[in-house]
Order: C-alpha cells, then sequence, then structure tokens
C-alpha cells in the first residue's frame, strides 16, 4: 500500500487475498485507513460567479475603437483592391493589342501597359498584406510625382489631352490608400511596442 517491496511474490498475494475472506477484509479496510490518512477535506469555497460575472464590463475597453479601427483598415484595403483593378483594365489593351496609348508606337503601348500591370500589382499586394505598404511608397511616391510634374507640364504646352491626363488621377489615389495603410500599420504597431513596454515594466 505504500509502495514498497514485498517478499510475497505480487501474483501469490493477490492470489492468497483472492480465496481468504478474511485476508481480503483487513486488505479492504486497511486500504481505506490509508485513503483516509493521505487525503484531507477540501475546504468550503463561497461560489462566487455571480460576483464576478457583475463586476465583468459591458464591453472591454477600447473594444469600440479597436473595431472602428479594424472597420476604416478593411475600407481602405477594399478601395485599394478596387484602384488595383481598374489600373489592370487600364494596362490591358496596352499589353494585348498595344491600344490605348494614343498614336504612340506598339512596344512604347507595351511598355506603358507593362508600367500599368506592375503599379496594379503593387496596389493589390498592398491590399491583400497592408504590411508591404511601406515598402512599396517609395516606388509609388516616385513614380506619381514624377509623372504629376511632366503631366501638367505637357498639358500646358498641349501635349496631351486633359481626358488623358485625368487618367492619371487613378494612379494618386492609389498612392494615397497606401501611404494611409502604411502609416496606419506603424501606428498599431507603435501603440503595440508602447503597451509592451508599459507591462514590462
Amino acid at each position: 500500500m505504500d509502495g514498497e517491496g514485498s517478499p510475497v511474490p505480487e501474483a501469490a498475494l493477490d492470489a492468497h487475498l483472492d480465496g481468504c475472506a478474511g485476508c481480503a477484509a483487513w486488505a479492504a479496510t486497511a486500504a481505506a485507513v490509508t485513503r483516509r490518512a493521505r487525503l484531507a477535506p477540501a475546504p468550503v469555497v463561497p461560489d462566487l460567479t455571480a460576483a464576478v460575472l457583475a463586476a465583468l464590463p459591458d464591453a472591454l475597453p477600447g473594444a469600440a475603437a479597436a473595431a472602428r479601427s479594424r472597420l476604416v483598415t478593411t475600407a481602405l484595403r477594399l478601395a485599394l483592391l478596387a484602384v488595383g483593378v481598374a489600373q489592370v483594365g487600364l494596362a490591358t489593351p496596352s499589353l494585348l493589342d498595344g491600344a490605348g496609348a494614343m498614336s504612340a508606337p506598339v512596344h512604347m503601348a507595351h511598355e506603358t501597359g507593362a508600367w500599368n500591370l506592375g503599379l496594379a500589382v503593387a496596389f493589390l499586394a498592398c491590399a491583400a498584406a497592408p504590411r508591404l505598404a511601406p515598402g512599396a511608397l517609395p516606388f509609388l511616391g516616385t513614380f506619381t510625382l514624377v509623372l504629376t510634374v511632366l503631366t501638367v507640364a505637357d498639358l500646358e504646352a498641349g501635349h496631351v489631352h486633359a481626358d488623358r491626363a485625368v487618367g492619371h488621377l487613378l494612379l494618386l489615389v492609389g498612392l494615397l490608400l497606401t501611404a494611409a495603410l502604411a502609416w496606419r500599420g506603424r501606428r498599431r504597431r507603435a501603440t503595440r511596442a508602447a503597451a509592451g513596454v508599459r507591462v514590462l515594466a
């Protein structure tokens, strides 16, 4: 019963207890005494379930703000997804048949289509994985800035029609959406880092 070794083989002891009622009764009584000596009654604990549930707030602190933040991020991602799809639509005619580039040679139209498709992929990637937005900003920002300056100069010189220039607004919208996603991601990481420092402190 105490886990110590016995000079009597266990099989022989079990066989004897099976056939001897007196020894079996003594073994059962000894086992009960041993169990009572080793176990103690559990102390009475009051049921605090109702008090704990009553003390819980109706909503977790910051839950509403977190829900609004997720909603805004989702809206930005969906808008950027739409811009990416529209950018694919701009790239497709130039890539397939060299159309959509005014009177430019076919190869130049293909280059324009490739650029538009690259922009579309950048927008779609940032919409799918917002953590990529900060890395895409240097490329998108440079391209948009240079194209904007050149487009304004071409409009003043009469080298491009206004309807053609308006198409570049899609690129500007995509840049602003990407920048917003990058900024929100950076602010969220900074908030988490600050919270971690407070917890460790």
